[in-house]
């Protein structure tokens, strides 16, 4: 598996990926910021999905008791802290505009946009309906499933 600057894969995550891997109790997307919390693979962070992963958090943990939602606070300040991201700030409006022919769903404009101005090793996200092959190939970008990158990585392991 090729490698990102500074030796360590780049791994660009979907809203849907960081949010379920923070609150779930198991599974890859949890794995997946495992790698990057022991800094295996470097997370990047657009500002867009952090916000969306931060309205999704709220609307979960007003479901949950305090405790509970207090622990989800907690482990997202901790993976953040722990994973130091690289950050990518929101597209200009007029950027916006300018790559809406790139994927159907306008509200994913942004976060494309800013995959494609960081240039990330992947791309992960369980979106694979606005995420398309297409939108991938428009956009230079490897997007797959958590499930692709693992049997990817599993399989560079073992060559």
């Amino acid at each position: 598996m090729n490698t990102g600057a500074g030796g360590r894969v780049r791994l660009f995550l979907d809203s849907n990926v960081l949010t379920a891997g923070i609150v779930a109790p198991w599974g890859l997307d949890k794995a997946v910021l495992s790698l990057c919390a022991a800094r295996v693979c470097r997370l990047v962070l657009a500002a867009a999905v952090r916000d969306e992963v931060e309205e999704n958090l709220l609307l979960h943990v007003a479901r949950l008791g305090r405790p509970d939602a207090a622990r989800i606070w907690r482990d997202y300040d901790r993976l953040l802290a722990l994973t130091d991201p690289e950050i990518v700030p929101y597209p200009t409006e007029e950027e916006v505009k300018s790559a809406r022919h790139l994927i159907r769903h306008a509200a994913d404009v942004p976060v494309l946009l800013s995959a494609i101005h960081c240039r990330p090793d992947w791309f992960l996200t369980h979106n694979i309906r606005h995420f398309t092959k297409t939108a991938a190939a428009r956009a230079g970008l490897r997007i797959a499933t958590p499930v692709d990158f693992f049997r990817a990585l599993a399989t560079s392991l073992t060559a």
